[in-house]
């Protein structure tokens, strides 16, 4: 399974307009962490994929979205729950610890 990249164009609707809750991986291509977490968070997406829809948004791209939510430091994962960020993420993590940080949605 690959995650689904938004952008500052469809953050809006893909992220905040998302029937169930949606995790988001902010990461950047330069990033060795973010790339040893990606198949950490692709398992949490398939495994929860009933639950919650995951998705990457790379800041160097879409910097205005990292900016807008206060994203200082790579990886940081932001779950948003009906247009809101009701739980953040940063560095890099265990799944178990990512798993039971969003246990309340999964």
């Amino acid at each position: 399974m690959t995650l689904a990249d938004v952008t500052t164009d469809s953050f809006d609707s893909d992220v905040l307009g998302a029937d169930k809750p949606v995790l988001v991986d902010f990461w950047a291509p330069w990033c060795g962490p973010c790339k040893a977490l990606s198949p950490v968070v692709t398992d949490i997406a398939v495994e929860h994929q009933d639950k919650i829809s995951v998705v990457k948004i790379d800041i160097d791209a879409n910097p205005d979205i990292a900016v807008r939510y206060s994203v200082l430091s790579i990886p940081t994962l932001v779950l948003f729950s009906g247009g809101e960020p009701v739980a953040t993420l940063t560095a890099p993590r265990k799944r178990a610890d990512i798993v039971k940080a969003l246990s309340t949605w999964l």
